[in-house]
């Protein structure tokens, strides 16, 4: 008897040493749960180049033939999203090609109470697929281009090994991903990306949407006049404004990146083009205090300082609540000032723009790429 009472005691402390080593037992230690398959943004950027090099004089040719005066301001703009490593997680690049013509009497022939349209906004009627060697138009081609940049660092899209297609187009991608998906020349989207990438900013958790909104004004351009003694010069002026908005689940705004490029190019009496078509040209915000609107502002703030504090203002925000902000008119200038107790002292600057671009940037919001 006692035998067998031992070896039942045998048998069972097998068992139990059996069961322990069993793969089929539950692990009571805690789980590292499955990473999330939406990457997490840690930052966001704006990047932005403008040149007007494309501007034209007045012409007119022996036989009388007139070319008319052009100032062109073209604005490449990239808007990015950034994870912990700096691979991009999700990106938009478009440009604003903006024309103001004038007439041989240096008279404004371009409608500038009508806003202007960036490529992607143009679409097809931009006109690329008509001329273009694999049939795609601009807007399609600038998506391709987004899709390949996503999951790389900024050095890994520079790599990026290029060729010469023509004068017009020096850095055409020349990758097997892209060779039949994009024949347009990069150099400035990637510089542009580049430039976002330094300029990041740090956002909360939680972005699930990021979009870019943009508002191109010409309203401010003017054509030739001499009224009792005073001359006013022709002026092509195109403001061109833009904002980065990384939005959560609920379409409150976790971050936004606001910036006005405000480009001028000025004619003479001849309609020559007197501006410097080879200068850097810079936004407000990189212009700082080179702007010159502290000594002016009845707040003693910069352009650059207000902006930062209508974007302080707009996080946890809807854009209906944003949209909803109370404003005043300050003068003819200034028609939608700030008019809450939280920016009173803070904003001064008219802000109508600023809530166009951030609202359009929630309507082009691109969900975060998985």
């Amino acid at each position: 008897m006692r035998k067998t009472v031992t070896s039942l005691v045998v048998l069972v402390l097998m068992l139990v040493m059996l069961a322990g080593c069993s793969g089929g037992t539950q692990n009571t230690e805690p789980q590292t749960p499955p990473a999330s398959s939406t990457p997490k943004v840690a930052k966001i950027g704006l990047g932005h180049i403008t040149t007007i090099e494309k501007s034209t004089d007045l012409e007119v040719d022996a036989d009388g033939n007139v070319k008319a005066p052009v100032g062109q301001v073209d604005t490449v703009i990239v808007a990015a999203a950034f994870d912990a490593e700096g691979k991009v997680v999700q990106v938009t690049i478009d440009t604003s090609q903006s024309k103001v013509a004038f007439d041989k009497d240096l008279q404004l022939t371009t409608d500038i109470t009508v806003p202007g349209e960036t490529k992607t906004e143009l679409k097809d009627r931009y006109g690329m697929k008509r001329v273009s060697s694999i049939g795609k138009e601009w807007y399609e081609q600038a998506a391709e281009l987004e899709k390949w940049m996503i999951g790389k660092t900024v050095d890994e899209i520079k790599a990026m090994k290029t060729k010469q297609r023509d004068e017009s187009h020096p850095a055409v991608p020349d990758v097997p991903e892209l060779t039949s998906l994009v024949t347009i020349t990069v150099q400035d989207y990637i510089a542009a990306l580049e430039e976002a990438y330094k300029n990041a900013v740090e956002v909360p958790e939680g972005g699930a949407k990021f979009g870019l909104g943009h508002v191109v004004d010409l309203a401010s351009s003017k054509g030739y006049s001499n009224v009792d003694g005073t001359e006013t010069l022709p002026l092509a002026q195109v403001n061109t404004t833009i904002a980065a908005t990384l939005f959560d689940k609920d379409g409150k705004v976790l971050r936004t990146v606001i910036d006005t490029c405000q480009t001028k190019v000025t004619f003479d009496k001849d309609g020559k083009v007197t501006s410097d078509k080879t200068a850097e040209l810079k936004s407000k915000v990189e212009l700082g205090d080179g702007y010159g609107m502290k000594r002016a502002s009845s707040i003693g703030k910069e352009w650059f300082e207000q902006i930062a504090e209508l974007e302080k203002w707009m996080a946890g925000k809807t854009v209906s609540e944003i949209k909803a902000m109370k404003t005043k008119q300050r003068d003819a200038s200034h028609p939608a000032v700030p008019d809450v107790p939280e920016l009173t002292s803070l904003v001064t600057i008219t802000v109508q723009d600023y809530l166009a671009a951030v609202e359009e940037s929630y309507n082009n919001a691109k969900d975060i790429a998985k």
